[in-house]
C-alpha cells in the first residue's frame, strides 16, 4: 500500500509510527527532553510529547510565524483543513508572502510533533490547544474570545431564542440548533455585512474597540442603548455578571477573516549601520584582545597575595568591586565582567580558608605561560559558553536580594545561545559590517517571541469597558525589559571588550571562534569542535598581536617608557623596581625611593639594579636614577628591626636619638635599651612601616641577625574546577545517541504492538503481558529454537523493572535462553526464571 493510500492516523502515536528514522531524529533533535530517558516505545514518546512542560518548552522555541500558525490553529476547528488555516493567516485578501511561508511553518510544527494529521485534517496537540485556544476565562494570544457555542454554554434556552429572533433568524425547537444558526450567521460574510449595516454608529464604535482584543468588557446592570443593541443580537455575549465578550466569529468578520492584526512570515533582516575595512576591524579587535589579556593579568596580579574577602552569602562586596574597578581603571560593570570572566575560566576562586578570600588558582600559572593568542582563545571560548551573566550584577533577585559579582544567582541558561546567535547574525553581514543594534534585537524577538516576552502568551488580559480604548492583549514590554534583549546588548558590548569584534564588526578570529556550525538549532558543538575552533581563532589572531619587547627607554625624569608589551621576566622585575604611572600604547614606569627600596627588600643589590637597567635600556642610565639607587641602597639596612616585641638597632647612636625625639614615633612607644638598641611595643611589621613613614629605610633582620629578604609571596588556592555552565534543558543529542535511541524506540514499539496469541490461541490485547508457568515457558522456548520463530516475552530485570521484548531463541540450556533480541538489536542471554511469560506472535 502506497503512502497516499495509507489510512489517516487516529492519534499522535500513529502519526509518529508512520515517520521514518530521519523524521524521528529531527523531532528528538528539536525536543531533546523527549529522550530523557529514552521512551520504551512510540506510544510513550507521543504521551511525553503531549505533556504540558514539554509543549511549553517547544512553543518557546518557535519563531514568530510558526507560533502565529499554531495560534491560528488553536482558534480553527478541530481538525482544521489547510485552506481554513490559510484563510485565518492571510484573511479574505490573499497575502503572497503568507501563502509562500505557511507550508514551511506547518512542516515545522509537524516535525516538532505539535501538529499531526494530513492537510485536510490538521490537529494541534491537545495541550498546545489548551494553552493557546481562547476560552470564556481568557482570550487567546490572537486577542480572540470564545466561540458563540462556548460563550452561550450557560445561557437559558429562552434567552437564546430571544437573541435568534432579534438577529432576524427563525426560531428553533432547541438551543443547539439556535446556537448553530447564530454561528452560521456570523460566519456568513454577506449576511453579517447586512446585519451590521443596521447597527447604530456608536454600537459599531464599541465593536471597533474590542475587535483586536482583549475581547472582554464591563457593562452595568442597565446597559446603554448602543450596548443593548449588540447584546440583543449576540454581537456581545455575557460571560459573568457585569462582563461581556465579543464572540470569536464576530471578531473574525470584523478582522476580514484574519486571526492576527499583523502576520510576520519573514524574519526582519539585520542591517549594517556602517562597513569598515576588514583589516581595520581585525587590527582593532586584536588591540582589544591584547588589552583583555593585560587586564586579566593586572587583576590577578592585584589579587596575587590574596584578594578581597568572600561575603557570607558569597561574592564580592560593593566596596571591593569599586576598589577593583579603580585598580583596573574601568567602570564597575566592566570590572564585574573581567572578574566574572576570570572566574568562569577557572583562574580565580575562593581559597576555602577560615578567613575566606579570593585568590588566583594554580590554573592561572599554567594559563600565563601559554602564548598570548592561546590565552585569548581560552578566555573567548569560556565567554561564549558561560551561563554566568555579569550584566545582572547590581540587580535584585526574586527575593529582592542584591546580586553581587562572583556571587550566586548570576547564571542565565539562555546566555550561551543568545551570544552565539548574535555573533552568527554578525557573521552573515558583509565583512567589516557593524550592525544596527535595533535590527539585531528585532531579529531575536522574531526568532523567540515567547522567550522575549518573558511570560506565556496565554496569560489572561484584564476586562475593560467597551466605552474605553482597548488595551493590547500583550502590552509591549520595555525596550530592555526582556532578558534576551538585554543579553544581546551585553553580548555586543562584551564582544567588543574581549576583542571578538572590532568597531562593532565581527573580526576574522571572532568568526573562526564560532566554528563551522553556528546555528543555535544545531546546538553548541562538542568539545572537539570547540577546541578546533579555538585553535583556528588563536592561529588567526597570533600575527596581529604585538611582539613582546626586551627593552625600555630610561628618561632623566626618573621614568621608563615601555613602547610596547614587555617579556614577562622584564615586566615582573620592572614592576617591583618602579611603579606604573600610566598605561596605553606605551606604559610609563616611575622610579621612587619606595619602589627602589621594594626592590632591595626583595633581595636585589644596588649593583644588580644597575646591571639590570643597563642591560634592558636602549638609552644610557640617567645620572639621577643612578644616584637614587645608590642613595637608597646606602641607607637601606642601616637600621635593623627584629622581634622583642620589636627592636631597632643601629651603630649610629645619633640616629637613634633622632628617632626617639621625633614626635611621629610616639605611637610606636619606643625606649632605649642600649646605646645602639631601641625597643618598641609594636610588632616588627608595624615598626617597619612606621619608620618608613618617617622617612627612614630600615631593614628587617632574623633572630640570627641576618637581613630578612622579603618577597611578595603569591597566594594560590588549592586546585579548583571552573564553574560548570547551567544548561538550558537537556543537551542536543549527537548522531550516535539519536541512532541508538530511535533503534530502541522502534524495537520497543515492535514488542508492544506486535500481534500475538495466548497459549489457548486466544489473541492477547496489545500491551497485555502473558502469564505462563515455568514448564510451559521452557517448552515454548525449546520449540522456537527448532522452528526459528520469534517469541514475545515479558521480562523482569535484576532491578525489578518489567519490560516486553521480541526475541528469536537460539539456545536453551542451564536455566538460560540465548536469543537474538529484536528490541535491543543484539544477541543476549536471559535467565528463564526472570521471564514472566511467553507467547507466540500471531500469524499476521
Amino acid at each position: 500500500m502506497s503512502p497516499e493510500d495509507a489510512p489517516a492516523p487516529r492519534s499522535l502515536a500513529e502519526a509518529l509510527r508512520g515517520r521514518d528514522d530521519a523524521s524521528l531524529a529531527a523531532l528528538l533533535r528539536h525536543r531533546p527532553d523527549l529522550i530523557t530517558p529514552v521512551p520504551t516505545d512510540l506510544t510513550q514518546l507521543a504521551t511525553r510529547a503531549g505533556t504540558r512542560a514539554s509543549v511549553v518548552r517547544a512553543l518557546e522555541r518557535l519563531d514568530r510565524f510558526a507560533l502565529q500558525t499554531a495560534e491560528a490553529l488553536a482558534v480553527a476547528g478541530d481538525p482544521a483543513s489547510y485552506d481554513e488555516l490559510l484563510r485565518l493567516m492571510a484573511g479574505d485578501e490573499k497575502d503572497r508572502a503568507v501563502d509562500e511561508a505557511l507550508p514551511g511553518a506547518v512542516a515545522a510544527l509537524r516535525e516538532q510533533a505539535l501538529v499531526w494529521g494530513a492537510d485536510d485534517r490538521l490537529r494541534l496537540v491537545r495541550t498546545a490547544r489548551e494553552l493557546l485556544a481562547p476560552s470564556p476565562q481568557h482570550p487567546s494570544p490572537t486577542g480572540l474570545g470564545p466561540s458563540v457555542r462556548e460563550a452561550t454554554a450557560g445561557m437559558s434556552p429562552g434567552r437564546i431564542q430571544e437573541i435568534v429572533a432579534a438577529a432576524g433568524l427563525p426560531s428553533t425547537h432547541d438551543s443547539v440548533s439556535a446556537v448553530a444558526a447564530l454561528s452560521s450567521l456570523f460566519a456568513d460574510r454577506r449576511r453579517m455585512k447586512a446585519l451590521l449595516a443596521k447597527a447604530p454608529a456608536d454600537s459599531l464604535d464599541v465593536l471597533d474597540r474590542l475587535v483586536w482584543g482583549p475581547p472582554y468588557g464591563q457593562v452595568t446592570a442597565d446597559p446603554a442603548p448602543r450596548l443593548r443593541w449588540l447584546l440583543d443580537r449576540a454581537l456581545l455575549l455575557p460571560t459573568s455578571p457585569g462582563t461581556v465578550v465579543l464572540p470569536r466569529e464576530v471578531a473574525l468578520h470584523l478582522r476580514a477573516g484574519r486571526a492576527h492584526r499583523a502576520v510576520e512570515p519573514a524574519p526582519p533582516s539585520v542591517e549594517p549601520a556602517v562597513i569598515h575595512r576588514p583589516q581595520v576591524v581585525d587590527a582593532t579587535a586584536a588591540g582589544q584582545a591584547y588589552t583583555a589579556l593585560t587586564t586579566i593579568e593586572e587583576l590577578l596580579k592585584d589579587w596575587d597575595e590574596g584578594g578581597p574577602t568572600v561575603l557570607r552569602a558569597g561574592g564580592l562586596s560593593v566596596r571591593d568591586l569599586k576598589r577593583t574597578a579603580v585598580a583596573l581603571d574601568v567602570s564597575e560593570p566592566v570590572a564585574a565582567f573581567w572578574v566574572e570572566l576570570a572566574y568562569a575560566a577557572g583562574l580565580i576562586a575562593s581559597d576555602g580558608e577560615a578567613d575566606e578570600r579570593y585568590a588566583a588558582t594554580p590554573e592561572y600559572d599554567e594559563w600565563r605561560e601559554r602564548p598570548a593568542a592561546e590565552r585569548w582563545a581560552r578566555l573567548a571560548q569560556v565567554w561564549l559558553s558561560a551561563t554566568r551573566t555579569p550584566g545582572v550584577v547590581g540587580g535584585r533577585d526574586l527575593k529582592d536580594r542584591a546580586l553581587s559579582a562572583l556571587g550566586p544567582g548570576l547564571d542565565r541558561s539562555a546566555a550561551p545561545e543568545v551570544r552565539r546567535r548574535v555573533l552568527t547574525l554578525l557573521a552573515r553581514l558583509p565583512e567589516g559590517g557593524a550592525p544596527d543594534a535595533e535590527t539585531v534585537l528585532a531579529r531575536l524577538r522574531w526568532e523567540r517571541p515567547l522567550r522575549t516576552q518573558g511570560r506565556h502568551a496565554t496569560q489572561p488580559a484584564q476586562a475593560q469597558s467597551p466605552t474605553r480604548p482597548p488595551a493590547q492583549p500583550h502590552p509591549p514590554r520595555g525596550e530592555d525589559d526582556d532578558l534576551r534583549s538585554r543579553l544581546a546588548r551585553w553580548t555586543l558590548s562584551e564582544a567588543e571588550l574581549l576583542g571578538v569584534t572590532g568597531r562593532g564588526a565581527l573580526s576574522a578570529h571572532g568568526r573562526a571562534l564560532l566554528g563551522a556550525d553556528a546555528e543555535p538549532e544545531a546546538g553548541v558543538g562538542g568539545a572537539a569542535d570547540a577546541e578546533t575552533a579555538a585553535a583556528d581563532a588563536a592561529r588567526l589572531l597570533a600575527p596581529l598581536l604585538p611582539e613582546p619587547l626586551d627593552h625600555v627607554l630610561l628618561q632623566a625624569d626618573l621614568t621608563a617608557v615601555a613602547p610596547g608589551p614587555l617579556h614577562r621576566p622584564l615586566a615582573d622585575t620592572l614592576g617591583v623596581l618602579a611603579d606604573v604611572e600610566s598605561k596605553g600604547g606605551a606604559t610609563v614606569y616611575r622610579f621612587t625611593p619606595a619602589s627602589v627600596r621594594r626592590a632591595l627588600d626583595s633581595g636585589q643589590t644596588a649593583s644588580d639594579l644597575h646591571a639590570f637597567l643597563t642591560a634592558h635600556s636602549r638609552t644610557p642610565v640617567p645620572q639621577p636614577l643612578a644616584y637614587l639607587i645608590d642613595d637608597v641602597a646606602r641607607r637601606h639596612g642601616h637600621l635593623r628591626v627584629g622581634a622583642a616585641s620589636a627592636y631597632v638597632r643601629c651603630d649610629d647612636d645619633a640616629l637613634l636619638n633622632e628617632i626617639l625625639v621625633d614626635k611621629r614615633a610616639a605611637a610606636l612607644r619606643l625606649r632605649r635599651l642600649a646605646p645602639t638598641v631601641i625597643a618598641a611595643q609594636a610588632d616588627p611589621a608595624t615598626l617597619l612601616e612606621g619608620l618608613r613613614a618617617m622617612g627612614y629605610a630600615p631593614a628587617a633582620e632574623s633572630a640570627e641577625g641576618d637581613v630578612v629578604i622579603t618577597r611578595a609571596l603569591a597566594h594560590r588556592t588549592p586546585p579548583r574546577t571552573a564553574p560548570v555552565p547551567v544548561p538550558d534543558g537537556p543537551p542536543v543529542p549527537d548522531a550516535t545517541l539519536l541512532a541508538a535511541a530511535i533503534r530502541a524506540i522502534r524495537a520497543g514499539d515492535l514488542a508492544s504492538t506486535a500481534p500475538r496469541k495466548a497459549p489457548d490461541a486466544a489473541p492477547l490485547a496489545p500491551g497485555e503481558l502473558p502469564r505462563t508457568g515455568p514448564a510451559e515457558t521452557l517448552a515454548t522456548m525449546q520449540a522456537a529454537v527448532l522452528t526459528g520463530e520469534a517469541l514475545w516475552i515479558g521480562y523482569v530485570n535484576a532491578e525489578g523493572a518489567a519490560s516486553q521484548r521480541v526475541i528469536a531463541p537460539v539456545r536453551v540450556e542451564g536455566g538460560f535462553v540465548t536469543a537474538y533480541d529484536h528490541t535491543a538489536d543484539e544477541v543476549r542471554t536471559y535467565p528463564l526464571h526472570r521471564i514472566t511469560g511467553v507467547a507466540e506472535l500471531a500469524d499476521d
